[in-house]
């Protein structure tokens, strides 16, 4: 089998790798569920391309999310639930519908002030649509954060539900008041540690991570960007750690604690004026 541009070369290269006994062994165990967490990594690595401005590896990236598309299909259509196809044709009705100015059969041109507005009123009608199909038990109450989308990453999602509810007051007037919150998520932590239970553990993090997120909200920082770059900051200062072991002939596994904590203390004062930390805190 040869490369191809031709997308169908992509679905038959995927049915080849699922086919039983013939394909590949880890392809083969794989299901929605497993596929998923690299479907979402995936979408990520096509934004870190577009930000460092790197088509090269953007081409890439899209071929590798592109996969997770004919994956998830592939595995759908051997539940003969629907296959490739009918994603595309899902997609292409979509776009179709909500552009009348563009694709209407006559009469269809909009001026842009009321593109915006056909496009909301499209997107309800689908939704409702969308309702009307599913059993009567799931749709007897909606909630005000139903619009809050699923799929959405972790902080992204918790930053959108929190908006939601303070729309009907649900929420602090004062971020020190959420700074509150989070020095009792983190007490609630330390006690969770006495008990040694992992799932409250996992529990109370998640608790703290969401309190983070929502001073994050109120100070107007958005909690994605403020993460990418406190971890950039952390590769940039660990990189430094290395390089000033390298310069002296030794490696990572060669330095004790409190020798690579005084290294990034050096590596916080060639940007920063800060008190020097104690051994083991790595503070950012």
């Amino acid at each position: 089998m040869t490369p191809s541009r031709d997308i169908s070369r992509l679905i038959e290269i995927m049915a080849a790798l699922r086919t039983p006994v013939t394909g590949c062994p880890w392809d083969l165990e794989q299901d929605f569920a497993t596929i998923a967490p690299y479907t979402i990594e995936e979408a990520y690595e096509v934004a870190d391309a577009i930000t460092r401005g790197d088509f090269d590896d953007l081409r890439e990236e899209l071929g590798d999310l592109l996969l997770q598309v004919v994956y998830h299909a592939r595995m759908a259509e051997e539940q003969n639930a629907f296959a490739f196809g009918d994603v595309v044709e899902a997609i292409t009705r979509k776009l179709i519908r909500r552009h009348p100015h563009v694709f209407a059969d006559k009469d269809g041109n909009i001026q842009p002030a009321g593109v915006k507005s056909a496009w909301e009123r499209i997107k309800a009608e689908e939704k409702a649509e969308r309702a009307a199909r599913r059993p009567p038990e799931e749709t007897a109450h909606t909630s005000l954060l139903a619009s809050v989308k699923a799929g959405l990453p972790a902080l992204t999602r918790a930053m959108q539900l929190q908006r939601k509810a303070s729309t009907v007051g649900f929420d602090w007037n004062d971020p020190r008041a959420v700074l509150a919150k989070i020095r009792e998520e983190a007490d609630e932590i330390e006690a969770a540690l006495d008990s040694k239970d992992k799932e409250e553990l996992a529990s109370e993090t998640g608790d703290l991570m969401f309190a983070v997120v929502n001073l994050a909200r109120h100070v107007d920082a958005d909690p994605e960007t403020a993460l990418r770059a406190t971890n950039a900051k952390f590769e940039r200062r660990f990189a430094y750690i290395e390089k000033a072991l390298a310069a002296k002939g030794r490696s990572l596994d060669d330095a004790s604690l409190e020798e690579m904590d005084a290294l990034w203390n050096e590596a916080k004062a060639t940007t920063t004026a800060v008190v020097p930390a104690k051994a083991g805190t790595h503070t950012t």
